[in-house]
């Protein structure tokens, strides 16, 4: 009896867990007021770190590896560097900002493999992502982009900016492991970690 009732009671919590989560679900869905989260200065910090990271492992590889690829049909090290530079124009030209005059997406990857060259084209459109992105209003970020979709919006091609970043960085990080490069954060981190280790009085 005891194992009967502890079944049937067992079942009427499961269905009250049920109707509990179906009634936040038709709540959250009839919730117009704004989010909280604040997509321009959360994209720009992201943005801003990745940038760091790409330029710091530009400056870390040797110069012999900017031309290194894991195959014959994949991007060079310098070629992933100046698409992620050169995706930011593009990108961004989703929402209408203009890239700068004589940037010819067609050419911009193979265009050089001078790492000071690399760093500098990286800095200028990230000049150019910041100055993008502070001009948007709130209203902007919702503005109706039906050529990318029914519900796209410049919010979008904002967020499609960031997640590529990841993308590439992510890839960058592979090429340098492949090639003995430790990525200078990752190595900054470990030293950090190694120096508070030492700093801990003994037991």
């Amino acid at each position: 009896m005891k194992k009967l009732l502890f079944a049937a009671f067992s079942v009427l919590l499961a269905m009250t867990a049920m109707a509990f989560a179906a009634a936040d679900q038709t709540a959250a869905a009839n919730d117009h007021t704004p989010p909280s989260y604040d997509m321009k200065p959360q994209s720009l910090l992201d943005l801003e770190t990745m940038q760091k990271k790409f330029v710091d492992l530009a400056n870390a590889l040797p110069a012999d590896k900017l031309t290194w690829r894991p195959s014959p049909d994949s991007r060079s090290f310098a070629q992933v560097l100046l698409h992620v530079s050169g995706e930011r124009y593009q990108i961004l030209a989703m929402m209408g900002a203009q890239p700068p005059a004589g940037f010819d997406g067609k050419t911009f990857e193979t265009s050089t493999t001078d790492r000071a060259k690399i760093v500098e084209e990286l800095t200028k459109s990230w000049e150019f992502t910041k100055t993008a992105i502070n001009g948007m209003s709130n209203a902007d970020f919702a503005k109706p982009l039906p050529k990318l979709g029914p519900d796209a919006n410049a919010g979008d091609v904002v967020y499609l900016l960031v997640v590529d970043a990841h993308e590439h960085l992510g890839q960058s990080v592979a090429y340098a492991r492949e090639n003995g490069v430790v990525p200078p954060w990752t190595a900054a981190a470990k030293k950090a970690a190694e120096q508070k280790k030492g700093d801990m009085p003994k037991q």
